[in-house]
């Protein structure tokens, strides 16, 4: 998470976070919704540091400080050094525990018969398919629904309805090596441990930092990268797409 990131995050949620004291307010007025929605929006993405209520409280006392022209009640030039550096050690601690629970769910997966890579991917094939299996870089036109371990729905291209298409040396790692295990027209089930997803970070709103995926990818067309070109793409980039560490 970059630095100017985590700063506007700060921000932004102290927006919706009332100081300790003060009676929770309703947002009734069009103009205070919208402010509200960014609030929200942002907060969903600090879930993960488990805030106390005092931590909210001095966010939003920050916010309203600077906001009314007040001076800092903190050093910023030695306050905003350790904002990374809380962040991260908050991320990583709740990823661990998310990453073990994934563990297990991977390893029972791999008891009931999966199989796991060298990488630590597990996979099941449904259906095999025909003909040559997809290279890396070759663009691949699929149906996936992507869950949680507890089954939470993230992302699915079947919800939608419709098929999507993407370069495969552009997804996370899991997606990569597990859809070059199967030919056109197959179907795997993927369980992906973190490292070949989104790491400690996740992919908030819907991703948890250290979640261990599942998917079930259905392979409808592989077309090879020299005659891919830059045609490729859907727009959801939750789930398996483009994600960049």
């Amino acid at each position: 998470m970059k630095k100017s990131l985590i700063v506007g995050v700060i921000a932004a949620t102290a927006l919706m976070t009332s100081c300790n004291k003060q009676k929770e307010i309703k947002v009734t007025s069009d103009e205070d919704k919208t402010f509200y929605s960014v609030g929200f929006m942002f907060g969903q993405r600090m879930k993960d540091l488990k805030l106390s209520e005092a931590e909210l409280g001095a966010m939003t006392q920050g916010l309203r400080d600077a906001a009314n022209g007040k001076e800092s009640q903190a050093d910023l030039k030695v306050y905003q050094p350790k904002i990374r550096e809380e962040f991260q050690k908050r991320i990583q601690s709740h990823s661990q525990v998310v990453k073990v629970e994934g563990e297990k769910f991977l390893e029972k997966f791999v008891k009931d018969g999966a199989t796991k890579t060298a990488s630590g991917l597990a996979y099941k094939i449904i259906k095999a398919g025909e003909g040559a299996k997809p290279a890396a870089t070759d663009t691949v036109k699929v149906h996936y629904h992507g869950t949680l371990i507890d089954g939470t729905v993230f992302d699915s291209s079947v919800d939608r309805g419709k098929e999507v298409s993407f370069p495969l040396n552009r997804v996370i790692k899991g997606w990569t090596e597990g859809l070059q295990l199967i030919g056109k027209g197959g179907k795997i089930k993927l369980v992906i441990p973190s490292e070949l997803a989104y790491g400690d970070h996740g992919a908030p709103p819907k991703i948890p930092g250290g979640a261990t995926l599942i998917f079930e990818v259905e392979l409808f067309e592989i077309q090879k990268g020299a005659e891919a070109g830059h045609s490729a793409g859907d727009g959801h980039d939750h789930s398996h797409g483009k994600a960049k560490k």
